[in-house]
């Protein structure tokens, strides 16, 4: 594109616009009108939201009066059409759903969010949606697949922000997934990370959120066999467990689970220590019936992998761990139970007992998704059958590790290629950015080139047509003058006259008058007819000399009328620039002031400025009258200039042309003017002029 096609373009779209300008006007008056009314009534309903917002926040309301209020809120801000605000009252109502149990919509509320949040690329609004959708699957729907691929994208934007509290949460929710799909690896790395922020955050201070990771340690590390480490971590959280008051019976379940890892490496006597002093907690039985009957069958397990204890009492602690899962109805201590008493028969040959609790505990491991005692129990019927039996348990143990193999294999794929394709649609947004960033870098140079080339253009025009109006200036100055100097010798020939119909009266008039006086009175005594006749050829003069009289006074009257002075110059000035401006005018000057000795300058000056001002009102004010007055005030000129026009911020700087120029005129002839305006309440120009170092 070349830059006279551009100039062209541009001059063009400057023409149409101006075109369109006027024909606009009215619309936009009425835009603006009912904008006005409208941001009047968006106001009301933005208030309204923050007063049911801020009745949702308090904590002491009901939760079914919280989400009333939250719904409201809602409502409003969907009148509104505002994005930003039905995000912020839409979170509120999801969370109202929350608190009172409607976990279906509240899923389906935070669906929409998402959405929303993704339209406005809300990078908080994102994070906190998709950390309560990654809650919603694992804990109501205990979906792993479906709320790990929220957890990660919401670890993605906790870590972009630097919410380091939320991105720790993130990583041990993520590390408690991998546990359940048994990729103990890759939670014992995410809970790791969780733990080094938690004790960054926390330091010295002991809180659940640590407590909770050092578990899941613990236990991902007793999986991995790493005892030692298991043994370290469960310490760690038994010690927190002890600080933590709140509920002893994470205390109990701490020394519960610190007894595995060491019965896991042989350390049986201090697992048998541990068992001991929990069983020997008088508050377990009352108050955690589920977690005593656990430890009952551990303590009893645990002496039957030492090998030496004593049958009956060994088989009692057996049956009284089984017999509370029972009375209980709690099917996975009663699996637990079941199998372990099974292994206990086998061992001590008692098959036929073996086998009841074996087949016990492989029917409860098929309703329940233990996979681990499930294929224990097969395993264990497989052994205590034999023939077809035994090979049909063999062969489903066979067949359910196989799927099971492959069901972890496909999940921790799966894991890994959500990671990838998060990785990968990161790394195309970051792409695509970075491309809208080039294409808004071009766009602004263009857009500032195209700004600069109108500048220029603009500056040009503005430059030729000043210089045109300085042409004009100083042609209508010439104009002008000439009229004041035809105005000079109107005057003189005035005076001249004036001599001439004085000395005409004098010498004539007054003589011829006061001859025919004396000749009256010098037959005022005589009668007669010669007398009569005498006074009546005096009386015929005197009638001659009243015609005389009355004909000089209609000629000087006819001389006043057709002369021009300064006030008639402004006043057909004033009146021909009103009627060209469509302006209605008043204008009043007292009879005070004596232009004959005021010199030129200063009434071209004046004209200049009333000239000048009439001419900025018609292009800037958009007046519809005006008011000027000239006026004498203790020997001061004062002229002053009103218009009902839009006016203008006078405490800003005078950078128009016209001011300045009706500034320099006025400081040319050592007045003084000033600008009384503000917007939208019209102008009033004052100008003071000293009368009496003119006339000297």
């Amino acid at each position: 594109m070349s830059l006279d096609f551009l100039i062209k373009f541009i001059l063009n779209l400057i023409d149409l616009l101006n075109t369109l300008f006027l024909k606009n006007l009215l619309f936009v008056f009425f835009v603006f009108l009912f904008a006005n009314l409208n941001g009047q009534s968006i106001k009301g309903l933005y208030d309204s939201v923050s007063y049911y917002r801020d009745l949702f926040s308090n904590k002491s309301l009901s939760s079914d009066r919280r989400l009333d209020y939250a719904k409201r809120a809602n409502d409003l801000a969907i009148k509104i059409k505002d994005d930003s605000i039905s995000l912020a009252t839409s979170r509120d109502l999801a969370y109202s759903y929350l608190i009172n149990g409607d976990f279906e919509t509240f899923k389906n509320v935070s669906l929409v969010n998402l959405e929303l949040a993704n339209k406005l690329e809300d990078s908080s609004a994102i994070a906190f949606t998709n950390k309560n959708l990654g809650w919603y699957y694992y804990q109501i729907e205990d979906d792993n697949i479906s709320a790990y691929p929220h957890f990660l994208k919401a670890l993605q934007y906790f870590d972009d922000l630097k919410i380091i509290k939320e991105k720790a949460e993130i990583l041990y929710s993520i590390a408690v997934i991998q546990d359940n799909e048994k990729d103990y690896l890759g939670s014992e790395q995410n809970a790791v990370e969780a733990l080094r922020i938690f004790n960054r955050i926390y330091e010295n201070e002991n809180t659940l959120d640590k407590y909770l990771v050092l578990n899941l340690l613990g236990s991902v590390s007793n999986q991995l066999e790493n005892f030692d480490k298991s043994i370290e971590y469960h310490k760690e959280a038994l010690k927190i467990s002890k600080e933590l008051k709140d509920d002893y019976s994470r205390y109990l379940g701490s020394m519960n689970n610190l007894a595995l890892p060491y019965r896991g490496k042989g350390d049986y006597s201090t697992a048998l220590k541990i068992y001991d002093e929990l069983l020997n907690e008088p508050r377990l039985k009352k108050n955690d019936i589920v977690l005593y009957s656990l430890i009952v069958d551990n303590n009893a397990f645990t002496k039957f992998l030492q090998g030496n204890y004593d049958f009956e009492s060994l088989e009692k602690d057996f049956k009284k761990a089984l017999n509370i899962s029972d009375s209980i109805q709690d099917p996975y201590i009663k699996l637990a139970s079941s199998i372990d008493l099974a292994k206990f028969y086998k061992e001590n040959n008692k098959i036929d007992s073996s086998l009841k609790y074996a087949k016990t505990s492989y029917k409860i491991s098929k309703e329940i998704p233990i996979n681990d005692l499930y294929l224990e129990s097969m395993l264990l019927l497989a052994d205590l059958t034999s023939g077809e039996e035994s090979n049909k348990y063999l062969e489903e143990h066979i067949k359910l590790s196989d799927n099971l193999l492959k069901k972890e294999r496909n999940v921790r794929n799966k894991f890994a290629r959500i990671e990838f394709e998060t990785d990968k649609l990161e790394a195309e947004n970051e792409q695509i950015s970075k491309e809208n960033l080039y294409l808004v870098i071009l766009s602004i140079g263009l857009l500032l080139t195209a700004i600069l080339v109108y500048i220029v253009i603009s500056q040009r025009a503005k430059n030729r047509k000043l210089k045109l109006i300085q042409v004009q200036q100083k042609a209508n100055e010439d104009i002008y003058n000439l009229m004041l100097g035809q105005q000079d010798k109107v005057d003189e020939a005035r005076a001249k006259e004036k001599i001439r119909v004085s000395k005409e009266l004098h010498d004539g008039v007054l003589g011829r008058l006061f001859g025919t006086r004396l000749s009256l009175d010098s037959i005022n005594f005589k009668d007669g007819k010669e007398a009569m006749m005498t006074r009546a050829n005096y009386i015929s003069q005197l009638k001659t000399i009243e015609d005389d009289i009355r004909k000089i006074s209609h000629e000087l009257n006819t001389d006043f009328v057709s002369g021009s002075g300064f006030m008639d110059i402004v006043t057909e000035l004033i009146e021909n620039q009103a009627q060209a401006y469509g302006l209605e005018q008043e204008f009043n000057y007292c009879d005070d002031i004596n232009w004959d000795v005021v010199p030129n300058k200063t009434k071209i000056n004046i004209y200049r400025i009333i000239q000048e001002s009439m001419q900025n009102i018609y292009k800037h004010a958009n007046a519809k009258s005006i008011k000027i007055s000239i006026s004498l005030e203790n020997d001061v000129i004062c002229l002053d200039i009103i218009d009902d026009g839009e006016g203008f911020d006078a405490s800003k700087n005078k950078k128009g042309i016209g001011l300045k120029n009706m500034t320099s005129r006025a400081e040319d002839i050592n007045g003084n003017i000033t600008f009384n305006s503000q917007s939208g309440n019209g102008t009033i120009v004052n100008v003071k002029i000293p009368y009496t170092n003119q006339s000297t």
